[in-house]
Formats: C-alpha cells, sequence, structure tokens
C-alpha cells in the first residue's frame, strides 16, 4: 500500500473493519435465528400423545401446538417447507444487507476522511509551490488541529532557516562578484594601456604571457559578470510582454558574426508568441543556447531556432547539427563549472557558467528544459513555459 493515498488507506481500512463487524453480527444474528427457528420446528415436531399434557405446559418454556391427527401430516410437511424458505431468506436479506451497509459505510468513511485531512491536503499543496523566490509568501498559517499545528510550526521554522541561507547565499556571491570585479577591471585597463604602446625591449615570451593575462583576466571578468547576473535573477522584474519571434531575431543579428566566422548558418522559424517575463533574461537565455550551438557546431553546420505555441505552452527550441551530448551527461551540463571537453571550452573562451544560467532563468520563469538528440546527428535543447 505504498502508492495508495492516506485517505484511501483510511477508506479501505475503515470499510473492511465495517465489513468484518457487520459479517460477525450477521453470522451471530443468523445462527440464533437459525437456532430458535430450529427449536420452533422441532418443538411443533414433538408430538405429545400423554395425558399430563396440560400439566407440561404449564412446567415448560416449550410452545406445544395441537393439531388434529388426519391433518398433521400435511401441516408438518407445510411448516418445514416454510422454516427452510425463511431460513434462506433471512441469510440472503443478512449478507445484502450487510453489503450494503459496508459499502455505505465505505462511502461516508472516504468523505468523512476526506474532509477530515483537508488540511492536511492543504498543507501538501503549500509545499509543492515552494521555491527560493517565493520563501516569504509560502508560510502557512496557524491549524486549530494540534498536529498540524506544531507541523506548520516546524515548517515555518524550516522556511526562515532557508530563506537566510538563500539570501546569504546570494548575497556571497554578489559581494564576491563585486569585489572581484574592482581589480578585474584595474587589471584589465592596465593591459589595455600597455597593449596600446609598444615595447621593442619584448621577447617572444613576454609578448605570449601578456597575451595569456590578456585572455585570463577577460575570462575571469565574464565569469565575474555571470555570477553577478545568478545572483540578481530573484531581483529582476518578470512581469514584461516579450515577442519571442522578435527576441529571436534580434540573437540572431548580434551573433552572425560569431556565425560567419564558424561557418555556421543562423535559421529562425518562429510563430508570433507573446511570452510574460524578464526580457533581458530571456533574450540572455537564447544569447547562451545559440551561441554554445554555434561554439560547439561543425564548420559548415546549421543552427535552427523556433517558437511556438500549443495548448496554452510555449515551446522554444534550439537545434544544432553538432557531434552531440553523451546520453549519462546531459541532467549535467546545466552544473555550474561543468564542462563537456575543459580544454576545448576553455579554448572557445567559456567559463562554465552559461547553461547553468540558463537553467535559472528558465526556473525563475516557471518553465522546463530538457535536452534531445536530433535524428541525424547534433543536439536540441527544447525550454517549455507555461
Amino acid at each position: 500500500m505504498k502508492k495508495i493515498s492516506l485517505q484511501w488507506r483510511l477508506t479501505i481500512i475503515t470499510t473492511l473493519l465495517i465489513a468484518i463487524i457487520c459479517g460477525c453480527l450477521t453470522i451471530f444474528i443468523y445462527k440464533n435465528g437459525v437456532y430458535y427457528i430450529d427449536s420452533l420446528q422441532n418443538t411443533v415436531d414433538a408430538k405429545s400423545e400423554n395425558n399430563n399434557e396440560n400439566n407440561s405446559r404449564n412446567n415448560s418454556d416449550k410452545i406445544y401446538i395441537r393439531i388434529p391427527d388426519e391433518d398433521w401430516n400435511n401441516f408438518a410437511k407445510n411448516f418445514s417447507i416454510q422454516v427452510y424458505n425463511n431460513k434462506a431468506d433471512y441469510k440472503r436479506n443478512s449478507l445484502i444487507f450487510s453489503t450494503l451497509l459496508s459499502l455505505l459505510g465505505g462511502v461516508l468513511t472516504f468523505f468523512i476522511s476526506g474532509h477530515a485531512l483537508k488540511p492536511l491536503c492543504d498543507f501538501s499543496k503549500k509545499i509543492e509551490e515552494v521555491q527560493a523566490q517565493n520563501l516569504s509568501d509560502s508560510r502557512i498559517e496557524e491549524s486549530k488541529i494540534p498536529e498540524l499545528n506544531q507541523l506548520s510550526t516546524s515548517y515555518n521554522k524550516m522556511l526562515e532557516r532557508l530563506s537566510e541561507a538563500f539570501e546569504m547565499q546570494r548575497q556571497f556571491t554578489a559581494n564576491a562578484a563585486h569585489e572581484l570585479r574592482t581589480p578585474l577591471a584595474v587589471m584589465q585597463l592596465q593591459i589595455d594601456l600597455y597593449n596600446s604602446t609598444q615595447h621593442p625591449d619584448n621577447d617572444s615570451s613576454a609578448q605570449q604571457t601578456i597575451k595569456m593575462i590578456t585572455e585570463q583576466t577577460e575570462r575571469l571578468s565574464k565569469m565575474v559578470r555571470t555570477l553577478l547576473d545568478m545572483s540578481e535573477l530573484q531581483t529582476i522584474a518578470r512581469d514584461e510582454e516579450i515577442e519571442i519571434d522578435a527576441l529571436i531575431e534580434e540573437v540572431l543579428a548580434d551573433l552572425e558574426p560569431l556565425a560567419q566566422e564558424k561557418d555556421i548558418r543562423l535559421t529562425g522559424k518562429c510563430d508570433k508568441v507573446i511570452l510574460i517575463g524578464s526580457d533581458i533574461l530571456i533574450y540572455r537565455l537564447v544569447y547562451n543556447l545559440v551561441e554554445n550551438a554555434i561554439k560547439y557546431n561543425i564548420s559548415g553546420g546549421t543552427v535552427t531556432v523556433t517558437a511556438t505555441q500549443r495548448d496554452k505552452h510555449i515551446y522554444l527550441a534550439v537545434e544544432d547539427t553538432g557531434n552531440g551530448i553523451p546520453e549519462e551527461l546531459k541532467e549535467r551540463i546545466f552544473e555550474p563549472f561543468f564542462r563537456l571537453d575543459k580544454s576545448r571550452s576553455r579554448a572557445l573562451g567559456g567559463v562554465g557558467l552559461g547553461l547553468a544560467l540558463v537553467h535559472e532563468i528558465v526556473r525563475v520563469h516557471d518553465g522546463s528544459i530538457f535536452v534531445k538528440d536530433n535524428a541525424n546527428s547534433g543536439t536540441t535543447f527544447e525550454v517549455i513555459f507555461s
């Protein structure tokens, strides 16, 4: 009964209990009825011929019926048949009555237990609605039921601890990113100033070192910007009307130079779709997915972006013709700093946070993201917004 709800468990148990009680009661009443009916039949069958019949009646609990001798056989036959029929009818009616009583008890128990467990169902639904961005709105008011009241108190305290932990994590990430951004900006400024002047005395080793420092500084700067974006996701308003087709056209236009450099053809197949959310975040989501599809594609490949609306759901898909993603790694690619090929990712300028940011943007918009293999080759990232 592990997969049966608590309400159904209570219903089944109570129904079985009622059925057992009714069955026992039926057997008891039936046995007693049979006993007394048989006693009546035996009493009628017992023909008394002695002359002390009147005295016996006065001293016995048995009831004697005087039947003329010529009618006795006919009476005994008819009475025996009647007794047998009565016993059968009594048994059938008792079973029918017990069955109906059990079913009625089960139905009543189901509704009564459902009403009794309604606070627990509401509690469960409230927990299912909890997300990182609405912890403060997910508190449960005190209940009149002592058990649920204690549970609500513990649950609210847990929410407070979670909220504090999330806030500390967000604050730490934001503070760390801000603190890193200042020295990185100074380093970048000095490197740009150094590169803007001629240094004829530098040998190849010094030039290689300066180039490496420049690349790593740019990489760290990009990582800091992404961390700042991730720490501020919860504070950005998500109530704008976004024209997905226009936004995708803008992303494809912005990434066209990168696609031409990689010899990748970009294609957009989008319906007129309106999404309520953050224009900045959705742009970043599409940009990261298309940028990844270009970087990890094959030369001469294609990237196709589609957007449609079906059954009140918006489907956004980015399809490439690359080498694909191993099945066992499809869930891990959204982890921060996870890379399929570390050397290649760094060579392409990635910091390991692009898909993690995509996953967070999808989550704060109450959506879902899936990774699928294409029929021939490549990968499709499909995002579904409710």
